[in-house]
């Protein structure tokens, strides 16, 4: 009788550096059969990440949350995931979640990462190589969001995309904070709380 295994609950993350464009697409080759892993590649180091439960819990909540806010307030959007965002032998991410605000983009408006063993933002570089003008990152139980400037992006308070303008972070945070104990629960709050604005 085969042992009964657990889920990880944590992220296992491997970084290899001084790599090629033409290794990382190799490596990405050899995990097209395990969903689930993320690859990313930016100045020649490769970045593997297996997300444990934790990290796919709050993504998951973080985009449940999302949904009613856009439903909520009526705009128009593409869930475009974890799908794959290159610029030919620069950089390639796979965010946790990201989005296209109004109709379909070749870059999504908004990236989104889990961020439970370490990076955050020192990640921009990558995303600042693709052109994804906003990325938030979830890590110690906050958000913090950064919109592409000429620059480089800058550390910002609330959304600069016109259509999330409104949302209210202090509440999300709170809800996806109470979605590890109730989905239902976080998602009625939320849902109120936008009606009440």
């Amino acid at each position: 009788m085969p042992l009964a295994t657990s889920p990880l609950t944590t992220d296992q993350r491997l970084v290899l550096a001084e790599r090629t464009w033409e290794q990382f697409k190799l490596i990405q080759a050899g995990f097209e059969d395990f969903p689930g892993s993320r690859l990313f590649y930016y100045n020649g180091t490769i970045e593997i990440l297996m997300p444990g439960r934790d990290h796919e819990v709050f993504k998951g909540i973080i985009a449940l949350l999302l949904g009613i806010f856009f439903e909520e307030v009526g705009v128009e959007f593409e869930p475009t995931g974890s799908m794959t965002q290159e610029r030919e032998g620069m950089a390639s991410v796979q965010a946790d979640e990201s989005y296209c605000i109004g109709a379909s983009k070749p870059i999504p408006d908004l990236s989104i990462e889990v961020v439970f063993t370490s990076g955050g933002p020192n990640k921009l570089q990558r995303y600042q190589a693709l052109g994804v003008p906003e990325v938030w990152f979830w890590q110690d139980r906050a958000f913090s969001l950064y919109r592409l400037r000429e620059s480089g992006y800058e550390r910002i308070d609330q959304s600069q995309i016109p259509e999330l303008a409104t949302l209210d972070f202090g509440l999300l945070s709170r809800c996806v904070l109470m979605g590890e104990t109730s989905r239902l629960e976080a998602m009625r709050e939320f849902r109120r709380g936008i009606q009440q604005q």
